[in-house]
C-alpha cells in the first residue's frame, strides 16, 4: 500500500470518488480541505479530508474518512488515519477528530487517538492524536457514551465487545 498526503487545504487538492464505493464521496470534491490517500496497485482504497481549526491555528481536524466499501474491515482506515495524523503532527500542536459511531471510535483508537471526554454539539466524541496514551477507563467511557444512544445492532456489538476491554494496540505508522 502506498500512503500520500496530496496537499493542505491551501493547496486545494480534490478527489472524485465513486459514491457507490465511498461514503462521503461528495466531501472530497471540495478544494477547501487537505487530503491524504492510500492506494494499492493504482486503486484508491481510502481518503481523509482535513483542515485547520477555524478557532485555533495550532489544531488540525480530520474531517472525513472514507474507505472503499470492498476493503472495509481490513485495517485500511486505522493505517490511513495513523499515517495522516503522524504526517500532520509535525506542523500542528493538536490533531483531532470527532466520531459519531463505535466503529469509527475503535478505528481511531487503533490509529493512536484517545477520547478527550468531550462531546461536540452534534453528538460526536472528540478524540486527539496521542499514540502513547492507552488508558482503559477512558477508552471504555467512550463506548458508554455511545450506549446512551439508540444504536443499530452492529454498533451495539462493537460496544459489547469492548465493554470490559483494554484499548487495542496502535497500528504502526505506514512507511
Amino acid at each position: 500500500m502506498e500512503f500520500q498526503v496530496l496537499g493542505s487545504e491551501a493547496a486545494g487538492p480534490t478527489l472524485r470518488l465513486d459514491h457507490e464505493e465511498f461514503a462521503y464521496a461528495g466531501k472530497f470534491v471540495m478544494s477547501s480541505t487537505g487530503k491524504s490517500i492510500v492506494r494499492e496497485a493504482d486503486q484508491l482504497l481510502g481518503a481523509v479530508a482535513f483542515s485547520e481549526d477555524s478557532t485555533d491555528p495550532t489544531t488540525v481536524r480530520l474531517r472525513y474518512v472514507t474507505v472503499r466499501e470492498s476493503r472495509r474491515g481490513e485495517g485500511v482506515g486505522p493505517r490511513l488515519l495513523r499515517f495522516t495524523a503522524d504526517a500532520l503532527a509535525g506542523a500542528y500542536d493538536t490533531v483531532d477528530i470527532a466520531v459519531n459511531n463505535p466503529m469509527a471510535y475503535e478505528a481511531c483508537y487503533r490509529a493512536g487517538f484517545v477520547y478527550t471526554g468531550e462531546q461536540t454539539g452534534i453528538a460526536e466524541l472528540r478524540m486527539v492524536y496521542r499514540p502513547g496514551e492507552r488508558e482503559s477507563d477512558r477508552y471504555r467511557s467512550g463506548f458508554e457514551r455511545f450506549r446512551e444512544r439508540d444504536l443499530p445492532p452492529a454498533h451495539e456489538a462493537v460496544c459489547d465487545r469492548h465493554a470490559d476491554g483494554d484499548p487495542p494496540a496502535v497500528v504502526d505508522v505506514p512507511a
